[in-house]
């Protein structure tokens, strides 16, 4: 260990230059006397070097490191989230910290929770673990009085770390597992070759394709938390984690399934930009071991602890908001229409085209040429905030009528698109996602009979608004991106009856009930396909209809 990159206080300094010639293990004694950490020093080696870096006392920061999702809790968060905990009279005799990090839970736990008998922190980062240590080191030496619970810290990865040893010390005495466990997931630590991941599990069960385009996806902060679940909600005691709000929607949602034994699920609402810098929405996620399963979760800003909503189950269903949802419960049952996704081509930069005179413009800035035949306007998430559209502002080649087809006897017959592509050939090769692997040349997804309806209704899958937009044929049919979802019809009556069914207001706070508006994907596929066509229609004044489309007779 280098330890020329830890910030050492001066309490702690004078500690051991005053020290110097101790041997090593009755240093090992007095650290354990004075901090409560055991074995401070694992080998005599460490402790050498560490005198050696003192007649040079050196100061350096410690680098962040995205791939293990490093957003450290600063200590005045650290502090607030336990004075709220112990305002719950939440105070454990032993606190477990999963992955510690420089140990400002650990720290404030410390300062906070008086009755604390032993704790556990585990941490894969070396440097932060010896950051942790001085600073422990360091508050003791300046605040003798202390009560100093027994300390022990690992440097392990969580994933591989051993439990057992943790769950015997229990024994009856009240638990607190507290942290922030890492904000990223599995798939942005494989194009790192991180090493820091679990074992490779489709832990959440997803099938098909879902388990290669993003149901398969999940954050390393979920695993974490799961494990702990697993591990220890049977315990007495408390769970309290810094976790994103995708996150804790996906431990809720699960626990229909997982029955994990715990209660009084709490998600207490943070400002991530401010506490971390971080862009995304993130809470903190409480919940009460060994009680009888809840499926439901309050939510509260943190604070000011103001009440928001209640999501989770009712009656067999999932809800963002319990309360909205029971009044239009009624309009839950399975949709008759199959809602299906927008084209996927995943290679934007030359299948996305700008129309210019005698010609196409691509990403690349690059212009050219191409026959008509498989050229289709298309709409994205952000033309969708009308009513009705009829005028694409980009353009794409639809290489294929459905999935698997053969590309090349289509390009054989349109030689200026069939150079294009072939220009472009590594665009396409390097494309990342594993199912366009022994496919077609040239191939993309969300492509079927459904694709070249004329009329469509359709909604974006990113945006907070649940207005659905027509959309009409321009010389040609308009297809749509992978970002929106929509049904195709056949004639320009059924996509307004449609339409106008999904606009009304009731639908709409049906769906509001429902959405999860801090998702990346805030409207999907399973959504849509709860809604309940037949309700709706049978409970819709048909004179509604025909006074907003007077276009046309409806029976």
């Amino acid at each position: 260990m280098d330890f020329s990159c830890i910030d050492i206080g001066l309490e702690a300094i004078s500690f051991f230059q005053e020290r110097i010639k101790f041997p090593f293990q009755k240093i090992n004694d007095i650290l354990k006397e004075r901090s409560g950490i055991i074995d401070f020093f694992e080998k005599e080696d460490e402790f050498i070097r560490l005198l050696q870096t003192l007649k040079i006392n050196q100061s350096i920061a410690v680098e962040s490191r995205i791939e293990y999702g490093d957003y450290q809790t600063n200590k005045q968060l650290a502090k607030s989230v336990c004075n709220h905990l112990i305002n719950k009279k939440i105070n454990p005799k032993i606190l477990l910290e999963p992955t510690c990090g420089k140990g400002s839970f650990i720290l404030s736990a410390i300062q906070t929770f008086k009755s604390l008998q032993h704790i556990f922190g585990i941490e894969i980062q070396e440097k932060y673990l010896w950051q942790l240590k001085f600073e422990l080191l360091e508050y003791f030496l300046k605040n003798p009085a202390s009560t100093k619970p027994q300390i022990n810290l690992y440097c392990c990865n969580v994933f591989d770390f051993d439990f057992q040893q943790i769950q015997q010390q229990i024994n009856g005495k009240e638990l607190l597992v507290i942290g922030n466990p890492p904000w990223v997931t599995n798939t942005t630590l494989s194009t790192l070759n991180s090493k820091n991941l679990p074992t490779k599990s489709n832990f959440k069960q997803a099938k098909g394709i879902d388990a290669i385009t993003g149901k398969g996806n999940f954050d390393i902060g979920e695993s974490i938390s799961v494990k702990m679940l697993e591990l220890f909600s049977g315990a007495n005691g408390n769970f309290a984690f810094l976790i994103k709000n995708s996150v804790i929607k996906n431990i809720v949602y699960e626990q229909s399934r997982t029955q994990y034994p715990i209660s009084d699920i709490e998600k207490y609402t943070i400002k991530a930009q401010k506490e971390f810098g971080a862009a995304v929405d993130a809470s903190l996620f409480v919940c009460k071991f060994n009680s009888a399963p809840e499926l439901t979760a309050q939510e509260f800003d943190f604070y000011t602890s103001k009440p928001a909503v209640t999501f989770g189950w009712v009656n067999g269903k999932f809800a963002s908001n319990t309360e909205k949802y029971k009044q239009f419960q009624d309009f839950d049952g399975i949709c008759p229409f199959e809602w299906r996704q927008g084209i996927k081509h995943d290679c934007a930069k030359i299948m996305e085209l700008e129309r210019i005179d005698g010609g196409f413009k691509n990403a690349l800035g690059e212009e050219f040429e191409l026959e008509e035949d498989l050229v289709y306007g298309i709409l994205k998430s952000s033309d969708l905030q009308v009513d009705r559209i009829d005028r694409p502002r980009k353009y794409t080649i639809v290489t294929q009528q459905k999935i698997g087809q053969d590309t090349q006897p289509i390009l054989e017959k349109l030689p200026k698109t069939k150079a294009y592509l072939q220009n472009h050939k590594d665009y396409f090769l390097n494309r990342k996602s594993s199912i366009y692997n022994g496919k077609p040349m040239f191939s993309i997804f969300g492509v079927g009979d459904y694709s070249f309806k004329p009329y469509k209704v359709a909604i974006s899958g990113l945006y907070k608004q649940t207005r659905f937009t027509l959309v009409e044929p321009n010389g040609s049919v308009l297809m749509l991106d992978d970002t929106c979802y929509f049904i195709g019809f056949d004639t320009l009556e059924d996509a307004q009856i449609i339409q106008f069914l999904l606009n009304k207001p009731e639908t709409q706070s049906f769906i509001e009930s429902f959405m999860f508006t801090d998702a990346k994907r805030v409207i999907t596929k399973d959504l849509l396909m709860r809604i309940n066509f037949s309700y709706i229609a049978q409970n819709t004044d048909c004179s509604e209809l025909k006074k907003k489309n007077a276009n046309f007779d409806i029976p």
